[in-house]
């Protein structure tokens, strides 16, 4: 039976995180919010909901295509509000003749591209597979996983953003762009990361392996090329302050890791951490010295990669 690979990306603005779930007390009370409750996908019981997931979205877009009850499993848990760009998930379709006949499944013989424009034609204008192939029977698109990279966005105003608001979390001093790098080289390398992760993280070691830590400063969307500008008409301009991202590779990831290194990193931005505030997180994995779980707006997965 044929395996496929989707690559997908996401808004997760209005997602509650990648993985299938049920309502929690709040929704079943009535007091969630329902943006974030749909129809559930259990055949049989319609009266059931469930929270609004991007695995539930994307596995109802690929039942409907090859019709059949298929499962489809994602490489990487993002949380509720998390952004995508390279999510991997994957599913097995039947290629049995006398099912086929019956228009279920999906053959190779009909290739990766029509089933990637048959999935994007069935999701919602917040997901997009952007890519599908064709793996291994026994591919596993989390065991197989050798890294992931992670980027997280910020704006350094007192102006609040409009092009890219959902997807960038603002601070409204300025940050020391050479402080923020000298942070995040402290934490490259292999690292008892205890401090930086989120209580009940559930892992039984710690220790995680950076591959690359990295902070650049980035162009503002939607403002006009220095040639184009005009002066500015009235006396008061709002000044559109300075984007910064964060970019961090490994081979996996403790539970808010990634949203914890880069509340770290603006810390040291603001002067508020220093390179040897980050050493002694490290060494003592007393979360209180590492800096805050930033807010998931932010955050997005930009790659897996496999071996």
């Amino acid at each position: 039976m044929p395996r496929y690979a989707l690559t997908i990306a996401y808004d997760g603005t209005d997602f509650c995180g990648w993985q299938k779930q049920e309502p929690t007390a709040q929704h079943a009370a009535g007091t969630g919010s329902m943006k974030h409750v749909e129809p559930s996908l259990v055949a049989g019981d319609p009266s059931r909901v469930a929270l609004r997931t991007v695995q539930a979205v994307v596995e109802k877009a690929v039942r409907e295509v090859v019709r059949e009850p298929v499962v489809v499993f994602g490489a990487s848990r993002t949380d509720s509000g998390v952004h995508a760009r390279g999510q991997v998930a994957a599913f097995t379709s039947t290629d049995d003749p006398e099912r086929v006949a019956r228009g279920e499944g999906w053959p190779e013989s009909r290739g990766v591209e029509a089933l990637l424009r048959a999935v994007n034609g069935r999701l919602p204008a917040d997901v997009l597979a952007t890519s599908a192939r064709l793996v291994p029977g026994g591919f596993d698109p989390v065991a197989d996983c050798v890294s992931k990279g992670y980027s997280y966005t910020i704006l350094a105003s007192r102006t609040r953003p409009l092009w890219d608001r959902a997807f960038i979390h603002q601070v409204w001093e300025p940050l020391d762009l050479d402080r923020m790098r000298a942070a995040a080289e402290m934490l490259k390398g292999e690292h008892d990361f205890a401090a930086f992760a989120a209580a009940g993280h559930g892992r039984l070691s710690t220790v995680r392996r950076i591959l690359a830590c990295t902070v650049a400063q980035i162009p503002v969307p939607g403002e006009p090329a220095e040639e184009d500008r005009r002066p500015a008409e009235g006396p008061c301009v709002m000044p559109s302050g300075q984007r910064y991202r964060i970019d961090v590779s490994g081979s996996g990831f403790l539970w808010n890791m990634v949203r914890i290194i880069a509340g770290t990193i603006v810390e040291a931005g603001r002067g508020r951490l220093s390179v040897d505030d980050v050493k002694a997180a490290l060494a003592t994995g007393d979360r209180r010295l590492a800096g805050p779980t930033l807010p998931a707006c932010g955050l997005c997965l930009e790659w897996i990669r496999y071996g």
